[in-house]
């Protein structure tokens, strides 16, 4: 009977998943698949308090705004660091993901991604603003359950499946199997930390002074954990701490390699450490099928070859890494009766007022 009313209800509604990344959000509508992604940036007048763009045209006013104006995040590490303000993006996400077919619709029901290990704290903030938001009933999956499902990866089988989700605010380490987290670590070191690490690099060895999106783009542009076949270079504009006038200086993979570096082997030393820490049984299939990367950190240049390079296990980017999360939770809610094992336990949490 339940299940014949969710039904019913999704008949009248439309469910959708969202990946509330802390750089970037998906959002999958059940039936066609992924609407939108845009970068988790919200522009608000402080004066006022009023919301004057989110997603990617807000993020094209980061750095670039009046004083009054600030072009924020409302995600830290992967979790809620402004309650109010990831309301108000939710709501824009789901109002553009779903078009009622009828008037009086009911809200939709959407999974969320969250990172392993938050708080119950941080659980029911997700919770909250997404119901909030206008969603009538909230699912939360654990984003690396979610990556492994995006990847196809066979998690309700008795075998072991090995998948780090890099993100914008963390990197997540889990071992998967039977259609739970067997093990787990999750790291507050992600693409968000190699873009400081570089803008601290160019200010130590060229004295040059740059932005967040600059060192995202020369990220992109060279970035990379492993030496290269070919030399890349790239130009890096900013201002001179010495002069004070702007400068453009040529960079080479190595230089941002070397910016990278610290953050990369923090990473790369705790998948090493999971390594050691899986079951023996287990750790026999990943040896079979390897270990996936996921997230916008799998398509740093080598990042593979250098983890099975430490772990001595192949290494793999999924295929589209950067929406593995959000098709997985699309994935559980195309086929909730049978993946809602997967989903976390949310009934210890006291319903919203």
């Amino acid at each position: 009977m339940k299940n014949i009313f969710r039904k019913a209800l999704s008949f009248l509604g439309q469910d959708i998943a969202i990946d509330l990344g802390t750089a970037n959000s998906e959002v999958y509508v059940r039936g066609r698949g992924i609407v939108i992604q845009e970068p988790s940036v919200v522009a608000v007048n402080q004066r006022t308090g009023q919301i004057l763009a989110i997603g990617a045209e807000a993020k094209k006013m980061v750095g670039r705004t009046p004083a009054h104006i600030v072009a924020t995040r409302p995600l830290r590490k992967g979790v809620i660091s402004d309650f109010e303000v990831t309301e108000q993006m939710l709501r824009y996400f789901i109002e553009k993901a779903t078009r009622r077919r009828f008037l009086f619709s009911p809200g939709p029901r959407v999974i969320v991604g969250i990172p392993f290990g938050v708080t119950e704290v941080e659980k029911k903030a997700v919770r909250d603003a997404t119901l909030n938001a206008g969603a009538r009933e909230v699912f939360l999956i654990e984003e690396p359950m979610a990556a492994a499902i995006g990847a196809r990866l066979q998690v309700q089988e008795p075998g072991g499946n090995f998948i780090v989700d890099i993100g914008g605010g963390t990197a997540e380490v889990a071992i998967i199997s039977l259609g739970g987290i067997v093990l787990a670590k999750s790291l507050r070191i992600a693409g968000d930390k190699l873009n400081e690490d570089i803008i601290q690099f160019a200010q130590e060895e060229f004295k040059l002074l740059i932005g967040e999106r600059t060192a995202e783009a020369v990220k992109i542009a060279i970035g990379s954990a492993y030496p290269l076949k070919e030399k890349m270079e790239t130009p890096l504009r900013g201002r001179n701490l010495v002069t004070g006038l702007p400068e453009e200086i040529m960079v080479s993979d190595t230089d941002i390699r070397k910016a990278m570096e610290r953050s990369v082997r923090q990473i790369v030393n705790e998948i090493k450490a999971t390594v050691e820490e899986t079951p023996p049984e287990l750790l026999a299939d990943i040896m079979a099928k390897g270990i996936h990367l996921s997230g916008g950190g799998a398509l740093l240049r080598g990042l593979d070859v250098l983890i099975a390079k430490e772990t001595k296990i192949p290494t793999i980017a999924v295929e589209d890494p950067l929406t593995a999360v959000v098709r997985g939770a699309g994935l559980v809610l195309e086929n909730l009766d049978e993946l809602e094992e997967v989903l976390v336990e949310t009934e210890d949490l006291e319903p919203p007022h």
